[in-house]
């Protein structure tokens, strides 16, 4: 027997009727004289269906009007803004804080489940205090994790406030010129997956095209990988600035486990701490890898080497010698000529190892060069053959006087024609 609708008030009791809504600082905007327009039950929820009270405002100057998409009781489940669906606490969307704490997505999308499910979470709601934490296990979590400390969003981004962009404009019949509320830029790729954005999507954390952009970002971030070596408990701290000391970094590090030593080297800006176990080494660069700020600094932080690793290090930098940069300011080596036809230092064939002879070139005779003392004679192929030379001695006889005296025919294979001593006088 079906009830009338005067009767069936079941429904009519989970509308929600609400006097301010639950919204993000980006959302509410910069002006603390905020006006906004309320309506009770003006439309559904995006979730669960369910008409809610529509608040609807602007937040700033030249901004676009924004109004809330969800009720309360979908926003206080996820712990979310009602208009921007992003979570309250670190800015980021639900599929990111879910995977960095590890949060499983047990709402039901179905009608009849979906009910049921707000009314329990309504009733948890209402038992634990004001309504005001989120029920589960979202508000069990209570460290944050490295993923939302890096993607955190710690300042209002009030650029998402923007109006629109001016469809008129981009097809050019925009007649408002600077009057008009929207904007005149050019609108972005109709590919860009950023373009393709689903409220129900954003809600159960699936297929968010945002959230797939800060995760691929969060994998390029540097992270600091424990090494293979479970001997090694030490942590290098580098780019310590001036009057650092060993208080200073027993301060930070102490809170993750028991220090066996701390060394500071000055002179090189660094310090090794030095812990008892390995899982406290680890906990300490999980926590401190980018996030150790001493004296105004952000300090660098790294895993320490064994003795056997450096060793091997050196060793190998003294087998394979230390390459060193070029100076700058030298001129550079003048490259050797292609076209070079005398070559006489015979650049570009001369190989390592002993000097050879070689070969003559044609058109130029083969001389010998006369051995200096101990060596061997070398060929030479740049010196052409000598001419006979003409020798004029004294003579002493007064009959041949002004008579020249005609050198010897040269010996083969000799560098000279100059004979050893002058002829012998005759009478």
């Amino acid at each position: 027997m079906a009830m009338s609708k005067s009767a069936n008030n079941y429904n009519r009791q989970n509308w929600e009727e609400s006097e301010f809504p639950i919204l993000c600082q980006t959302c509410l905007g910069d002006n603390p004289y905020i006006r906004m327009m309320k309506e009770r039950y003006g439309k559904e929820c995006k979730i669960c269906q369910r008409p809610f009270t529509v608040f609807r405002w602007c937040p700033g100057a030249r901004m676009r009007f924004k109004k809330t998409e969800i009720c309360q009781t979908c926003s206080k489940i996820k712990n979310i803004c009602q208009t921007c669906l992003l979570d309250l606490e670190f800015g980021l969307p639900v599929q990111v804080r879910d995977q960095a704490l590890k949060v499983s997505n047990e709402m039901p999308k179905s009608d009849v489940n979906r009910e049921f499910y707000a009314q329990n979470m309504e009733r948890a709601m209402s038992e634990s205090g004001d309504g005001t934490v989120p029920p589960g296990e979202l508000g069990k979590a209570q460290a944050p994790s490295d993923m939302l400390l890096k993607l955190a969003r710690t300042t209002p981004y009030y650029k998402r406030n923007r109006p629109h962009v001016c469809s008129f404009w981009v097809k050019g019949e925009c007649k408002r010129g600077e009057e008009c509320p929207y904007r005149h830029e050019k609108p972005t790729d109709p590919e860009d997956p950023l373009s393709d954005q689903n409220i129900r999507d954003r809600f159960y954390g699936v297929n968010d095209p945002v959230a797939d952009k800060l995760l691929k970002r969060y994998e390029g971030m540097p992270k600091l990988d424990p090494p293979e070596d479970k001997t090694i408990t030490t942590l290098y701290i580098g780019g310590l600035p001036e009057g650092t000391t060993e208080d200073n970094l027993r301060d930070h590090f102490y809170q993750f486990g028991e220090i066996r030593s701390i060394t500071i080297v000055a002179k090189q800006q660094c310090a090794f701490v030095q812990f008892t176990s390995r899982i406290a080494a680890e906990k300490a660069a999980e926590k401190s890898f980018n996030k150790v700020i001493i004296h105004g600094q952000r300090v660098n932080i790294k895993w320490g080497r064994s003795q056997a690793q450096a060793q091997t290090a050196i060793e190998d930098k003294v087998r394979e010698g230390r390459k060193l940069d070029p100076v700058p300011g030298l001129p550079n080596v003048l490259p050797i000529p292609e076209d070079l036809t005398s070559n006489f230092f015979n650049l570009g064939n001369q190989a390592p190892g002993p000097r050879l002879p070689q070969p003559p070139q044609p058109g130029l005779a083969m001389t010998m060069i006369p051995p200096m003392s101990g060596q061997q004679p070398l060929f030479s192929n740049f010196m052409p053959a000598p001419r006979p030379l003409t020798v004029h001695y004294p003579s002493q006889d007064p009959n041949r006087m002004g008579q020249s005296a005609t050198a010897a025919p040269p010996v083969p294979g000799s560098s000279a024609t100059i004979p050893s001593e002058p002829p012998a006088a005759t009478e």
